[in-house]
Protein backbone atom coordinates (compact mmCIF):
# COMPACT_ATOMS: atom_id res chain seq x y z
CA UNK A 1 0.00 0.00 0.00
CA UNK A 2 1.42 3.55 -0.98
CA UNK A 3 -1.12 5.40 -0.57
CA UNK A 4 -2.62 6.44 2.85
CA UNK A 5 -6.03 7.95 1.49
CA UNK A 6 -6.63 4.31 -0.34
CA UNK A 7 -7.24 2.78 2.77
CA UNK A 8 -9.31 3.04 5.97
CA UNK A 9 -6.60 4.44 8.57
CA UNK A 10 -5.29 2.51 11.16
CA UNK A 11 -6.26 3.96 14.58
CA UNK A 12 -3.12 3.00 16.99
CA UNK A 13 -3.52 5.83 19.18
CA UNK A 14 -5.81 3.88 21.93
CA UNK A 15 -3.70 5.40 24.86
CA UNK A 16 -5.44 8.38 23.99
CA UNK A 17 -8.95 7.22 23.39
CA UNK A 18 -11.14 4.28 22.29
CA UNK A 19 -14.06 3.94 20.00
CA UNK A 20 -17.06 3.03 22.07
CA UNK A 21 -17.53 -0.91 22.71
CA UNK A 22 -20.51 -3.15 21.20
CA UNK A 23 -21.43 -3.90 24.81
CA UNK A 24 -21.66 0.68 25.96
CA UNK A 25 -23.53 1.63 22.66
CA UNK A 26 -25.91 -0.68 23.36
CA UNK A 27 -26.45 0.40 26.75
CA UNK A 28 -27.31 3.61 25.55
CA UNK A 29 -29.47 3.04 22.99
CA UNK A 30 -31.70 0.84 25.48
CA UNK A 31 -31.82 4.10 28.00
CA UNK A 32 -32.64 6.01 25.25
CA UNK A 33 -35.66 3.87 24.14
CA UNK A 34 -36.42 3.69 27.78
CA UNK A 35 -38.98 5.33 30.22
CA UNK A 36 -35.76 6.49 31.94
CA UNK A 37 -34.79 8.72 29.36
CA UNK A 38 -33.65 12.41 30.24
CA UNK A 39 -35.02 11.53 33.75
CA UNK A 40 -33.37 13.32 36.93
CA UNK A 41 -32.10 10.04 39.12
CA UNK A 42 -32.35 12.36 42.34
CA UNK A 43 -36.47 13.45 41.74
CA UNK A 44 -38.36 12.45 44.24
CA UNK A 45 -40.77 10.59 42.01
CA UNK A 46 -41.33 7.24 40.39
CA UNK A 47 -39.34 7.79 37.63
CA UNK A 48 -36.73 9.34 39.53
CA UNK A 49 -36.53 6.41 41.64
CA UNK A 50 -36.39 3.28 39.38
CA UNK A 51 -33.61 5.73 37.70
CA UNK A 52 -31.53 5.88 40.54
CA UNK A 53 -31.94 2.07 41.32
CA UNK A 54 -30.79 2.01 37.86
CA UNK A 55 -27.90 4.08 38.74
CA UNK A 56 -27.14 2.28 41.46
CA UNK A 57 -26.93 -1.00 39.53
CA UNK A 58 -24.39 0.76 37.23
CA UNK A 59 -22.41 1.97 40.59
CA UNK A 60 -22.48 -1.43 42.26
CA UNK A 61 -21.04 -2.80 38.47
CA UNK A 62 -18.28 -0.67 38.03
CA UNK A 63 -17.68 -1.05 41.68
CA UNK A 64 -16.73 -4.92 41.42
CA UNK A 65 -13.93 -3.86 38.50
CA UNK A 66 -12.02 -2.24 41.10
CA UNK A 67 -11.70 -5.59 42.88
CA UNK A 68 -14.34 -7.85 44.19
CA UNK A 69 -14.78 -6.14 47.86
CA UNK A 70 -15.68 -2.57 46.76
CA UNK A 71 -18.62 -1.17 47.86
CA UNK A 72 -20.51 0.60 45.61
CA UNK A 73 -20.39 3.43 47.93
CA UNK A 74 -16.61 3.57 47.89
CA UNK A 75 -17.47 4.78 44.26
CA UNK A 76 -17.71 8.59 43.60
CA UNK A 77 -19.28 9.00 39.70
CA UNK A 78 -17.70 11.99 37.73
CA UNK A 79 -17.38 13.95 34.50
CA UNK A 80 -14.22 11.73 33.29
CA UNK A 81 -10.68 11.06 34.69
CA UNK A 82 -9.41 14.76 34.60
CA UNK A 83 -11.93 15.47 36.83
CA UNK A 84 -11.58 12.30 39.32
CA UNK A 85 -7.73 13.46 39.36
CA UNK A 86 -8.48 16.46 40.19
CA UNK A 87 -10.73 15.72 42.65
CA UNK A 88 -8.40 13.45 44.34
CA UNK A 89 -5.06 15.31 44.34
CA UNK A 90 -6.80 18.17 46.03
CA UNK A 91 -9.66 16.79 48.05
CA UNK A 92 -7.58 14.27 49.60
CA UNK A 93 -4.73 16.46 50.82
CA UNK A 94 -6.99 19.05 52.09
CA UNK A 95 -8.94 16.46 53.90
CA UNK A 96 -6.14 15.33 55.25
CA UNK A 97 -4.47 18.76 56.55
CA UNK A 98 -7.91 19.15 58.22
CA UNK A 99 -7.80 16.25 60.22
CA UNK A 100 -3.99 16.90 60.95
CA UNK A 101 -2.90 20.59 60.53
CA UNK A 102 0.81 18.94 60.23
CA UNK A 103 0.18 17.49 57.47
CA UNK A 104 1.05 20.21 54.70
CA UNK A 105 3.15 18.48 52.08
CA UNK A 106 1.95 16.38 49.08
CA UNK A 107 4.20 14.06 46.82
CA UNK A 108 3.78 13.23 43.44
CA UNK A 109 5.59 11.66 40.76
CA UNK A 110 7.13 14.10 37.63
CA UNK A 111 6.33 11.83 35.26
CA UNK A 112 2.54 11.93 35.86
CA UNK A 113 -0.30 13.05 33.68
CA UNK A 114 -0.80 16.77 32.67
CA UNK A 115 -4.35 16.29 35.04
CA UNK A 116 -2.03 15.91 38.12
CA UNK A 117 0.79 17.92 37.38
CA UNK A 118 -1.04 21.02 36.17
CA UNK A 119 -3.31 21.20 39.37
CA UNK A 120 -0.03 21.71 41.63
CA UNK A 121 -0.07 25.34 41.63
CA UNK A 122 -3.77 24.96 43.17
CA UNK A 123 -1.92 22.77 45.83
CA UNK A 124 0.94 25.68 46.15
CA UNK A 125 -2.15 28.42 46.35
CA UNK A 126 -4.04 26.20 49.00
CA UNK A 127 -0.53 26.50 51.35
CA UNK A 128 1.06 22.89 50.54
CA UNK A 129 4.46 22.27 49.65
CA UNK A 130 5.00 19.94 46.70
CA UNK A 131 7.99 17.73 45.95
CA UNK A 132 8.29 15.71 42.82
CA UNK A 133 9.73 12.36 43.04
CA UNK A 134 11.82 11.55 40.02
CA UNK A 135 11.69 7.68 38.12
CA UNK A 136 15.18 5.82 37.06
CA UNK A 137 15.87 5.29 33.86
CA UNK A 138 13.49 2.54 33.41
CA UNK A 139 10.85 4.86 33.87
CA UNK A 140 9.20 3.94 37.23
CA UNK A 141 9.60 5.24 40.41
CA UNK A 142 11.61 2.99 43.32
CA UNK A 143 10.17 2.73 46.06
CA UNK A 144 13.73 3.49 47.96
CA UNK A 145 13.31 7.00 46.22
CA UNK A 146 9.86 7.74 47.50
CA UNK A 147 11.03 6.95 51.34
CA UNK A 148 13.61 9.45 50.97
CA UNK A 149 11.15 11.80 50.47
CA UNK A 150 8.74 10.72 53.68
CA UNK A 151 8.33 12.41 56.66
CA UNK A 152 5.34 12.86 58.93
CA UNK A 153 4.29 16.08 57.19
CA UNK A 154 3.41 14.41 54.28
CA UNK A 155 -0.41 14.25 53.68
CA UNK A 156 -0.67 12.82 50.35
CA UNK A 157 1.53 10.68 47.74
CA UNK A 158 -0.07 10.66 44.29
CA UNK A 159 1.65 8.43 41.92
CA UNK A 160 -0.11 6.81 38.73
CA UNK A 161 -0.53 2.99 38.07
CA UNK A 162 1.14 2.73 34.69
CA UNK A 163 2.62 6.22 32.59
CA UNK A 164 0.10 7.00 29.76
CA UNK A 165 3.39 7.57 27.39
CA UNK A 166 5.53 4.98 27.84
CA UNK A 167 3.45 2.36 29.12
CA UNK A 168 5.91 1.30 32.48
CA UNK A 169 3.86 0.26 35.22
CA UNK A 170 4.69 1.70 38.82
CA UNK A 171 5.36 -0.58 41.82
CA UNK A 172 1.92 0.54 43.18
CA UNK A 173 1.51 -1.79 46.46
CA UNK A 174 5.49 -1.08 47.63
CA UNK A 175 5.10 2.52 46.89
CA UNK A 176 1.03 2.46 48.92
CA UNK A 177 2.50 0.61 51.77
CA UNK A 178 5.66 3.34 52.05
CA UNK A 179 3.30 5.94 51.94
CA UNK A 180 1.40 4.55 54.82
CA UNK A 181 4.33 4.18 56.95
CA UNK A 182 4.78 7.34 57.11
CA UNK A 183 1.21 7.79 57.82
CA UNK A 184 0.15 9.97 54.64
CA UNK A 185 -2.70 9.14 52.15
CA UNK A 186 -1.92 6.98 48.89
CA UNK A 187 -3.78 8.05 45.49
CA UNK A 188 -2.95 6.75 42.08
CA UNK A 189 -4.00 7.52 38.33
CA UNK A 190 -4.79 4.35 36.87
CA UNK A 191 -6.82 6.05 34.05
CA UNK A 192 -4.20 4.43 31.86
CA UNK A 193 -3.90 1.05 33.18
CA UNK A 194 -7.79 -0.01 34.47
CA UNK A 195 -8.91 -2.95 32.83
CA UNK A 196 -5.77 -3.70 30.64
CA UNK A 197 -3.41 -5.12 33.60
CA UNK A 198 -5.41 -6.69 36.46
CA UNK A 199 -5.82 -4.12 39.64
CA UNK A 200 -7.29 -4.67 42.70
CA UNK A 201 -7.73 -1.67 44.95
CA UNK A 202 -7.83 -4.07 48.19
CA UNK A 203 -4.49 -5.79 47.27
CA UNK A 204 -2.68 -2.68 45.85
CA UNK A 205 -3.44 -1.03 49.62
CA UNK A 206 -4.53 2.04 47.62
CA UNK A 207 -6.88 4.74 49.48
CA UNK A 208 -8.10 6.14 46.34
CA UNK A 209 -7.95 5.23 42.80
CA UNK A 210 -8.79 7.27 39.41
CA UNK A 211 -10.13 5.86 36.09
CA UNK A 212 -11.86 7.15 32.89
CA UNK A 213 -14.66 4.97 30.75
CA UNK A 214 -13.12 6.27 27.19
CA UNK A 215 -9.67 4.38 27.83
CA UNK A 216 -11.94 1.28 27.68
CA UNK A 217 -14.22 1.12 24.87
CA UNK A 218 -17.25 3.22 27.26
CA UNK A 219 -18.14 7.09 26.66
CA UNK A 220 -16.09 10.40 27.25
CA UNK A 221 -16.91 11.93 30.10
CA UNK A 222 -17.54 9.26 31.92
CA UNK A 223 -15.17 8.25 35.07
CA UNK A 224 -15.16 7.38 38.78
CA UNK A 225 -12.77 7.66 41.74
CA UNK A 226 -12.32 4.71 44.20
CA UNK A 227 -12.23 6.39 47.68
CA UNK A 228 -12.25 3.86 50.57
CA UNK A 229 -14.58 3.84 53.19
CA UNK A 230 -13.55 6.28 55.66
CA UNK A 231 -10.36 8.50 53.86
CA UNK A 232 -11.17 11.98 54.76
CA UNK A 233 -12.19 14.19 51.46
CA UNK A 234 -12.65 17.67 51.09
CA UNK A 235 -15.21 18.38 47.80
CA UNK A 236 -13.95 20.15 45.23
CA UNK A 237 -17.68 20.98 43.19
CA UNK A 238 -20.97 22.35 45.81
CA UNK A 239 -23.92 22.90 44.65
CA UNK A 240 -26.26 19.65 45.27
CA UNK A 241 -26.02 16.35 47.52
CA UNK A 242 -25.40 13.82 44.81
CA UNK A 243 -22.81 11.34 45.31
CA UNK A 244 -23.02 11.69 49.17
CA UNK A 245 -22.41 15.10 49.00
CA UNK A 246 -18.69 14.45 47.36
CA UNK A 247 -19.49 15.31 44.03
CA UNK A 248 -22.27 17.99 43.05
CA UNK A 249 -24.05 17.39 39.79
CA UNK A 250 -27.04 15.76 37.96
CA UNK A 251 -25.27 12.36 37.47
CA UNK A 252 -25.31 11.40 33.75
CA UNK A 253 -26.96 8.18 33.92
CA UNK A 254 -26.85 7.15 30.36
CA UNK A 255 -23.24 7.81 30.07
CA UNK A 256 -22.51 5.82 33.28
CA UNK A 257 -24.84 2.84 32.11
CA UNK A 258 -22.66 2.49 29.02
CA UNK A 259 -19.17 2.91 31.40
CA UNK A 260 -20.26 0.02 33.30
CA UNK A 261 -21.71 -1.78 30.74
CA UNK A 262 -17.89 -1.68 28.67
CA UNK A 263 -16.76 -2.49 32.23
CA UNK A 264 -18.71 -5.42 32.78
CA UNK A 265 -17.42 -6.82 29.62
CA UNK A 266 -13.96 -6.52 30.38
CA UNK A 267 -13.52 -8.01 33.78
CA UNK A 268 -13.69 -11.42 33.40
CA UNK A 269 -10.96 -11.38 30.64
CA UNK A 270 -8.67 -9.29 31.92
CA UNK A 271 -5.77 -11.42 32.57
CA UNK A 272 -6.69 -13.50 29.55
CA UNK A 273 -6.83 -10.06 27.14
CA UNK A 274 -2.98 -9.12 28.41
CA UNK A 275 -1.32 -11.79 27.44
CA UNK A 276 -2.63 -11.66 24.16
CA UNK A 277 -1.36 -8.26 24.01
CA UNK A 278 1.57 -8.76 25.22
CA UNK A 279 2.53 -11.01 22.81
CA UNK A 280 1.87 -8.71 20.27
CA UNK A 281 3.80 -5.46 21.72
CA UNK A 282 6.75 -7.45 22.46
CA UNK A 283 7.02 -9.07 18.63
CA UNK A 284 6.42 -5.31 17.54
CA UNK A 285 9.31 -4.04 19.80
CA UNK A 286 11.51 -6.76 18.85
CA UNK A 287 10.76 -5.61 14.86
CA UNK A 288 11.26 -1.98 15.88
CA UNK A 289 14.26 -1.71 18.10
CA UNK A 290 16.00 -4.24 15.67
CA UNK A 291 16.59 -1.37 13.47
CA UNK A 292 19.45 0.74 14.85
CA UNK A 293 18.15 4.26 15.36
CA UNK A 294 15.20 2.75 16.86
CA UNK A 295 15.23 2.36 20.61
CA UNK A 296 12.58 1.62 23.23
CA UNK A 297 12.13 4.34 25.61
CA UNK A 298 12.23 2.02 28.94
CA UNK A 299 15.47 0.66 27.62
CA UNK A 300 15.20 -3.51 28.07
CA UNK A 301 11.80 -3.90 27.13
CA UNK A 302 11.61 -7.09 27.52
CA UNK A 303 12.39 -6.50 31.02
CA UNK A 304 10.11 -3.83 31.84
CA UNK A 305 6.74 -4.16 33.37
CA UNK A 306 4.58 -2.41 31.44
CA UNK A 307 1.33 -2.14 29.72
CA UNK A 308 0.49 -4.82 27.31
CA UNK A 309 -1.18 -2.28 24.93
CA UNK A 310 1.42 0.40 24.37
CA UNK A 311 4.70 0.57 22.31
CA UNK A 312 7.06 3.64 23.40
CA UNK A 313 9.83 4.11 21.35
CA UNK A 314 12.42 6.61 19.89
CA UNK A 315 14.18 7.39 16.64
CA UNK A 316 17.50 8.83 16.32
CA UNK A 317 18.24 11.62 13.93
CA UNK A 318 13.77 12.32 13.08
CA UNK A 319 11.69 14.07 14.92
CA UNK A 320 8.32 12.93 16.24
CA UNK A 321 5.88 15.34 14.57
CA UNK A 322 7.99 14.17 10.70
CA UNK A 323 7.36 10.67 12.02
CA UNK A 324 3.60 10.97 12.31
CA UNK A 325 2.94 13.10 9.29
CA UNK A 326 4.57 10.25 6.97
CA UNK A 327 2.57 7.50 8.96
CA UNK A 328 -0.72 9.26 9.03
CA UNK A 329 0.13 9.55 4.82
CA UNK A 330 0.60 5.92 5.25
CA UNK A 331 -2.51 5.40 6.80
CA UNK A 332 -1.48 5.06 10.16
CA UNK A 333 -2.25 7.29 13.43
CA UNK A 334 -0.01 7.40 16.40
CA UNK A 335 1.04 9.43 18.64
CA UNK A 336 4.23 11.84 20.12
CA UNK A 337 3.22 11.13 23.73
CA UNK A 338 0.02 11.98 25.43
CA UNK A 339 -3.02 13.32 23.43
CA UNK A 340 -3.70 15.89 26.14
CA UNK A 341 -0.07 17.79 25.03
CA UNK A 342 -0.48 17.15 21.41
CA UNK A 343 0.61 20.16 19.68
CA UNK A 344 3.80 21.46 22.37
CA UNK A 345 7.00 21.19 20.52
CA UNK A 346 8.95 20.20 23.66
CA UNK A 347 10.28 16.98 24.26
CA UNK A 348 7.66 14.56 27.15
CA UNK A 349 8.46 15.75 30.50
CA UNK A 350 8.01 11.90 30.95
CA UNK A 351 11.03 11.00 28.91
CA UNK A 352 13.21 14.40 30.14
CA UNK A 353 12.21 13.26 33.63
CA UNK A 354 13.62 9.55 32.61
CA UNK A 355 16.65 11.09 31.76
CA UNK A 356 16.32 11.00 27.96
CA UNK A 357 17.77 13.84 26.21
CA UNK A 358 16.29 16.20 24.27
CA UNK A 359 16.92 14.89 20.89
CA UNK A 360 16.01 11.47 21.22
CA UNK A 361 13.13 12.72 23.24
CA UNK A 362 12.06 14.81 20.35
CA UNK A 363 12.02 11.50 17.98
CA UNK A 364 9.58 9.74 20.35
CA UNK A 365 6.15 7.57 19.21
CA UNK A 366 3.32 5.65 21.10
CA UNK A 367 1.93 3.56 19.29
CA UNK A 368 -0.89 2.00 21.67
CA UNK A 369 -3.93 -0.81 20.76
CA UNK A 370 -6.32 -2.98 22.56
CA UNK A 371 -7.56 -6.22 22.27
CA UNK A 372 -9.89 -4.84 18.90
CA UNK A 373 -6.12 -4.92 17.19
CA UNK A 374 -5.70 -6.64 13.82
CA UNK A 375 -2.18 -8.05 14.19
CA UNK A 376 -1.70 -8.07 10.38
CA UNK A 377 -2.29 -4.09 10.81
CA UNK A 378 0.82 -3.96 13.29
CA UNK A 379 3.09 -6.17 10.66
CA UNK A 380 2.02 -3.40 8.12
CA UNK A 381 2.52 -0.87 10.52
CA UNK A 382 5.98 -2.06 11.16
CA UNK A 383 7.33 -2.87 8.10
CA UNK A 384 5.89 0.41 7.46
CA UNK A 385 7.65 2.62 9.64
CA UNK A 386 11.10 0.83 9.22
CA UNK A 387 10.88 2.11 5.56
CA UNK A 388 10.38 5.76 6.43
CA UNK A 389 13.53 5.70 9.03
CA UNK A 390 15.28 4.04 6.31
CA UNK A 391 18.79 2.37 5.87
CA UNK A 392 20.86 2.67 9.02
Amino acid sequence: MTAGQNRIPVNLDYAASTPMRAEALLAQREYDDSELAGVNPNSLHSLGRKAAARLEVARREIAHSFGARVRPSEIILTNGGTEANQLALLGLAEGTRQRDRKRGRVIVSAIEHDSILDNLPLLRAAGFTVDLVQPCRAGYVEPATLVELLSDDVALVSIMVANNETGVVQPIRELAAAAHTAGALFHTDAIQGYLHIPLDVTELGVDAMSVAAHKIGGPVASGALYLKSRTPLRPRIFGGGQEAGRRAGTQDLRTQLAFAAAASSLTPHVAQERAKLQTLSDKLYATLTAHPRIHATMGDYAQADRLPGMVSIYVDGMDSEELIVKLDAAGFEVSAGSACSSGSMDPSHVLSAMGIGREQALGALRISFDDRVNPDDLDEFAQTLLSIVGAA
